[in-house]
């Protein structure tokens, strides 16, 4: 995400030349264009065409002609410094690419070597020359990213319904990003059948996004209003918040507006029961209208975050309603095997030089317990206490008449003929009696 940001960051910075450029270029030829036109025309009419130019004209045109030299050095130079922009641009993109992915999946040793790179060399870190040499690294490092992921990855694992399942995972990913037309390139190039109503809720949801994000809140009302009984069965407050913005809106717009607004609260009528006190502050800042709510102690309700909060709510709401994640299953994924894989190189590094490949042959299963962050909890897991196995579908929790819970496989080597004892309390049952339990 931060190698995003930084990417977004200097594309602003080349747009903002760009449009700055173009306009000084455009402004500085203008006045030159007048400035030699008006030169000429004021020599043709004091010499004529033939005449000899005095010592003053002379100096003159010295002067204009050092001008536009000056004009034109300047704008190469600002050309060219768009030229570094979009450079750094690049930069940004391929770095992430091609050295932080490397060295987050390249051993902790190999990383280290980058870093005392500089100190060795007796050079400053910040300098040109070391800096050139630790992307030689990078690229080195890059070129050897494809031997890094197959040294922890599974034969066979991509067989074909393997692959299809995951381009269906990455057109799903493209058309929650609006990217509509590579996600029907992936289908043609895949043979992958996509049923177009699949695809149609994706777009409406991207339409009323982009809207969103550029202040526009209709035809997300008209979304909320269409679908409201979904929405109050999932206890959103979606519609009611919308409604809120639109009412601020008219609130920025002072007393003109006034009229618009009052009529406009009549929407607030069916949420009064639960956003009683919400609609009692935008009530109140009515009374501020003439002075200006920005003015007055009702300024919160201007609060810029508001319209990001409204597009995650809507982002929630939306993909509830269509049984879908909040987050992309593709960036998910990634972004788990980021976490996971070099750990996993490192364990694998581990298992062969102590020559007992055969531990990890399971499929189904890591070697290793891999914390993925609290961002990654999805479900409850349940670990038996006596084996110290995760329960899994064929292996599932069983309660106990006592309350004690253990796993299925830990019950079956637990008891003896017709009776079981509890490993955790003196009561004797019967193994039929377990019941299993779901969390």
């Amino acid at each position: 995400m931060d190698q995003c940001v930084t990417v977004e960051r200097e594309l602003e910075k080349v747009l903002h030349k760009f449009s700055g450029y173009g306009q000084l270029c455009e402004r500085g030829l203008e006045e030159l264009i007048d400035y030699t036109g008006g030169l000429k025309h004021e020599i043709l009419q004091s010499h004529g065409q033939d005449a000899e130019l005095s010592g003053t004209l002379s100096l003159v045109l010295t002067q204009c002609c050092k001008r536009i030299k000056d004009t034109v050095q300047k704008l190469a130079s600002d050309h060219k410094d768009i030229h570094s922009s979009v450079s750094r641009v690049g930069k940004a993109i391929d770095k992430p690419l091609l050295g932080f992915c490397a060295m987050l999946l390249i051993s902790c040793s190999h990383a280290n070597e980058f870093g005392h790179l500089a100190t060795e060399a007796g050079t400053d870190p910040s300098t040109d020359a070391t800096l050139w040499r630790l992307e030689v690294q990078d690229q080195d490092a890059g070129r050897n990213f494809d031997s890094d992921i197959s040294s922890v990855g599974i034969d066979g694992c991509w067989q074909a319904d393997s692959q299809r399942l995951l381009n269906e995972v990455m057109v799903e990913h493209f058309f929650r990003q609006g990217m509509l037309d590579v996600a029907e390139e992936l289908c043609q190039e895949s043979g992958l059948s996509v049923d177009p109503s699949q695809k149609e809720p994706f777009v409406e949801l991207n339409r009323i996004l982009e809207a969103l994000k550029v202040r526009v809140l209709r035809p997300a009302l008209e979304w909320a209003v269409s679908n409201r009984e979904m929405l109050i069965a999932q206890n959103s407050s979606l519609e009611f918040k919308l409604h809120r913005l639109y009412f601020i809106s008219l609130l920025m717009g002072g007393t003109t507006n006034q009229r618009e607004a009052l009529q406009y609260a009549k929407n607030f009528q069916p949420f009064a029961l639960n956003h009683q006190k919400d609609i009692q502050v935008l009530m109140g800042s009515l009374v501020y209208l003439r002075q200006g709510i920005e003015n007055s102690p009702y300024v919160h309700l201007l609060d810029a975050n508001q319209w990001a909060d409204i597009c995650d709510i809507f982002t929630r709401d939306a993909c509830a309603l269509l049984g879908l994640s909040v987050e992309s299953p593709l960036s998910v994924s990634f972004s788990a095997g980021c976490v996971a894989l070099p750990a996993l190189i490192n364990i694998k590094a581990v298992i062969e030089q102590r020559q007992c490949t055969g531990v990890w042959n399971q499929k189904d299963e890591l070697p290793i317990e891999v914390d993925l962050g609290k961002k990654c909890w999805y479900h409850s897991i349940f670990a038996c206490p006596i084996l110290r196995q995760q329960t899994t579908d064929n292996n599932p929790p069983m309660k106990l008449v006592c309350g004690h819970i253990i796993s299925r496989d830990a019950l079956n080597k637990m008891f003896n003929g017709s009776k079981l004892k509890c490993p955790y309390c003196p009561m004797e049952q019967s193994p039929g009696d377990a019941k299993q339990i779901f969390f």
